[in-house]
């Protein structure tokens, strides 16, 4: 995809401005717009990521590796300095903000879409209806009729940690709750096994890996009514928009590099123009849904 000549000069220009404001990068070898980094990415949000990361870097002199691990695992890995860019589905924690703040480093946050937590069952499952009350109640352990089982991805997950808080449980009942390495074994396990119900990242759904494609021919995405809701919302882009799917999370790029370093670009970069059509076309909800040209010929 080439950019327009008009947004890239704009789009260094800013970039430009934005480096002289910060201080020098610690390297020669990486400004804003070229040289190399790794980026810490919650496992559930990869899929988009990757796409980001594909159409910058044919773009710019960049190459970006993509570590993608649990969100607790990309977390620590953050604080342990692996890398000081990280894109979660939430802000820091008091905790890490203090520790970045004893470093005299200010976390430069920003928003970059919207996604959401998403429910799939087996194919053979006709009811693809689920109250969010009957999940909380199961999670607290108390047996429901229509909620036989839940896989999650990762017990260090950001999905685990998200129905954990809703819940108001510190961890996982022991029974009847599965939990693996990443979105793909949940889709391969749902598809294969009648009854469970498995929690994913929608970016996975709309954008599967080549073996889980497969697997998505057997399981449906099932609608949510919201703890105290009267309908039920399928995990939609219009639906995320308006606010009726009870599951949806914003998302963030965090940049801790302490200097206009290749982060500070592609953070901007995902958050422009070109980033948030990404974002629109992947099926997520960007924070700016970008503009659109009509030309009119008055001749016909």
């Amino acid at each position: 995809m080439k950019l327009p000549l008009s947004f890239t000069l704009v789009f260094v220009v800013v970039l430009t401005s934005l480096f002289f404001c910060c201080k020098k990068a610690t390297s020669d070898n990486e400004t804003i717009l070229k040289g190399g980094v790794t980026i810490l990415v919650d496992e559930t949000l990869a899929p988009i990521i990757e796409d980001q990361i594909a159409v910058f870097e044919s773009e710019y002199n960049a190459k970006i590796i993509l570590d993608a691990k649990s969100e607790k695992e990309a977390s620590l890995a953050f604080i342990k300095d692996t890398s000081r860019i990280i894109v979660l589905s939430r802000t820091l924690n008091d905790s890490e903000l203090k520790y970045f703040e004893k470093l005299k480093i200010t976390p430069k946050t920003t928003k970059i879409g919207t996604d959401a937590i998403t429910f799939i069952t087996n194919k053979k499952n006709k009811d693809t209806l689920l109250a969010l009350e009957d999940v909380v109640k199961f999670l607290k352990g108390t047996p429901q009729n229509r909620v036989k089982g839940i896989v999650f991805d990762n017990p260090n997950s950001s999905t685990v940690r998200y129905l954990n808080e809703l819940s108001g449980i510190t961890s996982l009942p022991e029974k009847n709750v599965y939990s693996f390495k990443n979105n793909s074994e949940v889709v391969k396990f749902v598809a294969e096994n009648d009854g469970m119900i498995g929690v994913v990242g929608l970016n996975w759904l709309y954008q599967p890996t080549a073996d889980v494609k497969e697997y998505l021919k057997n399981v449906s995405v099932m609608s949510l009514k919201g703890i105290g809701g009267k309908e039920f919302y399928a995990p939609t882009q219009n639906n995320i928009a308006e606010g009726t799917y009870p599951m949806s999370r914003d998302l963030y790029i965090i940049n801790c590099q302490g200097y206009s370093g290749l982060g500070m670009g592609f953070a901007s970069f995902v958050a422009g123009d070109i980033g948030q059509r990404i974002i629109l076309k992947s099926g997520l909800l960007p924070v700016r849904v970008p503009g659109r040209k009509i030309l009119i010929n008055g001749k016909i």
